[in-house]
């Protein structure tokens, strides 16, 4: 018989995340691929500064908190000092990863160091109030564009998984989503994708979930998720924007 339980890797303590934030799901996720493939033991994993800064608490592995935006440069010397034993992540926000770690994450990238990158991506910083964030949508209302986000005056969202895949570095990038059971599905499979690719030495491998965040959206649970529909997967589409050995595969095979 088949139990529904925590998985081992994560740690069966209460989240401190808002009801509706779906840093939960994901948390679970990566946990559930770590059991799967057996490297709770050998994994390290970089905590950010934000909404997730205490991830350390939830996961039942090694855990290095970064300062904020560099924990791809903290991953990046934890896998070379023992490349061969080191399976590291990072699960970091938008805020952390593509605005202050905007150079650590595309210099990571292009050098395609071998790690994992999970890349919550809720187009709002969480943690500090709710300010717009790099991937905040345009007319997106947040506490510092109370307005909407204006272009001419702050620019357009930076899409992360399309800027790294004009770099020849990277091994795998995927833009994914968790408001529904199938994006849920479709999320792990990514992820699992992505920790088995630094086991095998590949490179480097970016998974962007496309997230919620009720209380700073000042949604429901639900119509956050619906909002998550309606307004951000039209923005940042869901799909694969590079697989460098299925694209050699291919090739090969044609």
């Amino acid at each position: 018989m088949v139990v529904f339980e925590k998985p081992h890797a994560l740690i069966d303590v209460p989240l401190h995340y808002c009801p509706g934030c779906t840093h939960g799901i994901v948390h679970r996720l990566v946990a559930e691929v770590i059991d799967e493939l057996g490297i709770e033991g050998q994994t390290i994993g970089i905590a950010p500064v934000g909404c997730s800064v205490m991830a350390y608490n939830y996961f039942n592995c090694d855990m290095i908190e970064a300062a904020h935006g560099r924990a791809p440069a903290v991953a990046t010397g934890v896998k070379r000092a023992d490349p061969d034993n080191n399976i590291v992540f990072t699960y970091q926000g938008d805020g952390d990863l593509a605005s202050i770690g905007t150079a650590e994450t595309v210099h990571a990238a292009a050098r395609n160091e071998n790690i994992t990158i999970i890349f919550i991506n809720n187009a709002i910083y969480g943690m500090t109030g709710g300010q717009m964030a790099p991937t905040s949508l345009p007319g997106q209302i947040t506490q510092t564009s109370p307005y909407g986000r204006d272009p001419k005056l702050c620019g357009y969202p930076i899409k992360v998984c399309e800027m790294l895949s004009e770099l020849d570095g990277p091994e795998y990038l995927e833009r994914v989503a968790v408001n529904n059971v199938k994006n849920v599905r479709n999320a792990k499979k990514a992820i699992k994708k992505a920790f088995q690719n630094q086991i095998d030495k590949k490179g480097f491998s970016l998974v962007e979930v496309i997230s919620t965040c009720p209380t700073n959206w000042g949604l429901t649970p639900k119509k956050a998720l619906e909002w998550v529909d309606e307004k951000m997967i039209p923005y940042y589409p869901l799909g694969v924007y590079k697989d460098r050995s299925a694209a050699q595969d291919e090739k090969e095979e044609g």
